[in-house]
């Protein structure tokens, strides 16, 4: 993905188009946003199949409301710690599982 990815437009059936580094459209599905830290996260699963992105993947970005941008996130130990909460947070509800991006 770039390295900051621009929201372009949400779709009519709920889905965010995401460009990635070779200018493909991905559509995604918002999960949830949540905050952590003092910062917002979305939650993101593919909306389609994908090679690069597994159907039950829970995919995270930084969400920069100034620019309305979604940031990608490198550190993995963060990652874990957002997917983590998110999971708590929900405490009980069905959450789609495993790693994030």
């Amino acid at each position: 993905m770039n390295e900051k990815e621009e929201l372009n437009e949400e779709v009519e059936d709920g889905l965010i188009e995401l460009i990635d580094d070779d200018g493909k459209v991905i559509n995604f599905k918002l999960l949830d946003v949540t905050e952590y830290k003092g910062e917002k996260y979305t939650l993101l699963l593919a909306a389609e199949p994908n090679e690069q992105i597994a159907e039950d993947e829970v995919v995270i970005f930084r969400l920069n409301e100034q620019e309305e941008t979604l940031e990608p996130i490198e550190d993995e130990k963060l990652l874990e710690e957002i997917f983590e909460f998110y999971r708590q947070e929900t405490d009980g509800e069905e959450v789609y599982s495993d790693e994030n991006n």
